[in-house]
């Protein structure tokens, strides 16, 4: 196993030496500014625009059939009886809604995020219970309060796009841990945290989506988590659980969370995929010394989380049986996913191989030898589907013959049109590669393949 490459990090001093340079040929005493380039603070070398982000203006187009974005589908929602709630909240806590708030987010709501999260098998405590805009936030927190430059960040391999822009924004070297059909493999997490051990590392934490993975779509089996956890605690290594999709299984089962097996587990937790995204309320269950710094940190990033959005919440779950919503969700969700494995079953080519998810919103999908997936993006646009490619999902160049189908927002009838038109596109990258013989588009495929947590 090696480490990837550190980001290419921006030469500043370089750039001051040739102004100064530039100041001497201008004349004594003259002065000429660092252009606001020149001025960036080097940890923003890893900030970069991810793929799927790119892909929103185009696959927003009304003539293009989406199966890239994770958006969920709100359509369910009891939208007349929500609007009531935001009036009543207005009129009857406005001063408060309206207001700044605690920065580890409204009392009540945390008290109710237990009652949430006891679903999963974990009994918490409120005062542990960190409120975010959104756990993106939450996750981009702890990667500031945990990872120094040049630290290791354990992740399976694919991973949350998201999660791997936080981690490059504070230039944490990511190692990737492949997956297979039953989640992340503890057997390749023991080789990783043994090379690494090796070497004199210990990596901060390992990020992982147990429940529904984004974007594999699998679930880590039951007896392989306990066996996870003492790995990380063999090695001293902490676990960073994120579960937006837990609820979301289609069988009514709903998988104990791997905090509810160890306290220690930072566990990470969210309402944009069981209630709605818009709203951006996340939240963080840490232990009392990190949850002491992660409200600082919040503070300093937002002052404090909207308690309008809060409040709102809040409400909807003191009115709303929310336990029968998040089941309409799954029965909607699962209706889409079986209107996609049967398009796949039906338009894709030979030699096409894809998982099937037992909740959440995604398929990965592997294509045949020679087909670049980032690389055939374009002519999918053109051919009017989209879909996210692989390789925005790794943060060492794997993935270029897996790509990301999300079934959770376009209709089942626009969902069989979107494969069939993606069918048509990787048959002709096909072609290309079969008259050829070499990849429909050479020297775009970087890095070789990764084990894909296909079942074939």
């Amino acid at each position: 196993m090696t480490l990837p490459d550190r980001p290419q990090q921006p030469d500043v001093r370089r750039s001051a030496a040739a102004a100064a340079a530039q100041a001497a040929a201008a004349g004594e005493g003259a002065v000429v500014p660092l252009a606001p380039t020149e001025r960036f603070a080097t940890r923003t070398a890893g900030m970069t625009a991810s793929e799927i982000r790119a892909l929103f203006a185009v696959a927003s187009r009304p003539e293009v059939v989406s199966l890239a974005g994770g958006m969920p589908n709100l359509a369910a929602l009891p939208l007349q009886s929500l609007a009531r709630e935001v009036a009543e909240l207005v009129d009857t806590d406005g001063m408060s809604a309206l207001q700044y708030g605690s920065a580890q987010g409204v009392p009540q709501l945390r008290e109710q995020i237990c009652e949430v999260m006891r679903e999963e098998g974990i009994e918490a405590d409120p005062n542990d219970v960190v409120v975010t805009v959104g756990s993106q936030m939450a996750l981009d927190l702890l990667t500031r309060i945990f990872v120094d430059p040049g630290d290791v960040v354990l992740a399976e391999g694919p991973s949350y796009v998201g999660a791997l822009g936080s981690f490059a924004a504070y230039q944490a070297q990511v190692v990737h841990v492949a997956m297979d059909e039953h989640g992340l493999v503890p057997e390749l997490l023991h080789e990783a945290l043994e090379s690494l051990s090796r070497r004199g590392i210990v990596p901060k934490f390992l990020y992982t989506i147990p429940n529904f993975h984004n974007p594999a779509g699998v679930t880590l089996a039951h007896e392989r988590r306990p066996r996870i956890l003492e790995l990380c605690r063999r090695y001293g290594v902490m676990v960073v659980e994120d579960n937006p999709y837990g609820m979301l299984g289609f069988d009514g089962e709903v998988h104990p969370a791997l905090r509810s097996y160890d306290p220690d587990v930072l566990y990470l937790g969210s309402f944009s995929k069981t209630f709605a995204s818009g709203l951006r309320v996340g939240w963080a269950l840490v232990p009392p010394l990190v949850r002491d710094r992660l409200v600082l940190a919040a503070e300093s990033a937002t002052l404090c989380p909207p308690s309008f959005t809060q409040m709102l919440v809040s409400r909807y779950l003191s009115h709303h049986d929310w336990r029968s919503q998040i089941k309409t969700f799954s029965e909607n969700y699962r209706e889409r996913r079986d209107a996609m494995l049967a398009a796949l079953e039906t338009y894709l080519p030979e030699g096409c191989t894809w998982n099937v998810p037992d909740g959440g919103f995604f398929v990965w999908l592997t294509v045949p030898e020679g087909v670049d997936t980032k690389a055939m993006l374009p002519r999918a646009v053109t051919a009017r589907v989209a879909y996210a490619s692989g390789t925005g999902f790794y943060a060492d160049g794997f993935g270029s013959r897996q790509l990301r189908l999300s079934f959770c927002f376009p209709t089942p009838e626009r969902i069989t049109e979107g494969v069939r038109r993606l069918a048509a596109v990787l048959e002709a990258e096909m072609d290309v590669v079969r008259t050829f013989g070499t990849p429909a588009r050479p020297g775009l495929t970087r890095g070789t393949q990764s084990p894909s947590p296909d079942t074939t």
